[in-house]
């Protein structure tokens, strides 16, 4: 019959890819194969989070990359710049609204560039997530299942709203910058800045 003091003591270990380890503390051996053990890369490809954001990001900079072409050069039977600060205009932004017509298109266009690229991802994100807010904010009166609703417009400002505090994921140009490694406060920071941008046309532009 063995005494407690004979049996083999036992410590619990999380290793750092999160595994749950319980080895024997007498045995250096054990001891020294989990200490030996590569740790896994910080930033570990995902394949499914990665591959999901590289498909929001592409769908998000087609649709608003489009709308950006159709705004500053006219291309898919867009109203060009002039058409586009009629329309603005015909909506309530009545202040400079050829000047507000440039800032809309250049900010759609730049930010799905940058959004597909996954290059300065939350910049590109806060970009369409001001233009899409103040677009949700014009057609709010429009209730959001009628015909002319926002709920295309608020699904748009939904993707990115996710992509600010997401990143780009492996698969972008951010791949091995500080704001794809900790997204969420470089997130709340170009979220403020999207708030502030969004505020500031709708009260000096209307």
């Amino acid at each position: 019959m063995t005494s407690p003091q004979d049996e083999p003591k036992t410590q619990n270990l999380f290793t750092e890819s999160g595994y749950y380890e319980a080895t024997d503390t007498a045995s250096t051996s054990m001891l020294s194969d989990v200490e030996d053990r590569p740790s896994p890369p910080v930033n570990r490809y995902h394949g499914g989070i990665d591959f999901g954001l590289l498909v929001l990001r592409l769908v998000l900079g087609a649709i608003l990359g489009a709308h950006g072409l159709q705004k500053v050069f006219g291309l898919f039977n867009g109203p060009g710049i002039d058409g586009t600060a009629r329309i603005l205009e015909s909506v309530g932004y009545t202040a400079q609204p050829t000047l507000l017509a440039w800032v809309t298109g250049l900010s759609e266009l730049i930010g799905a560039v940058l959004i597909v690229l996954g290059l300065f991802t939350q910049i590109g994100a806060a970009a369409l997530l001001g233009v899409t807010a103040n677009i949700v904010y014009v057609q709010w009166h429009g209730g959001l299942f009628e015909p002319s609703g926002f709920e295309f417009e608020l699904l748009l400002a939904a993707v990115a709203f996710t992509l600010l505090f997401t990143g780009s994921g492996r698969i972008a140009l951010d791949v091995n910058t500080p704001w794809r490694r900790r997204p969420v406060p470089f997130g709340v920071f170009f979220l403020l800045i999207a708030a502030a941008a969004a505020v500031v046309v709708i009260v000096l532009a209307r």
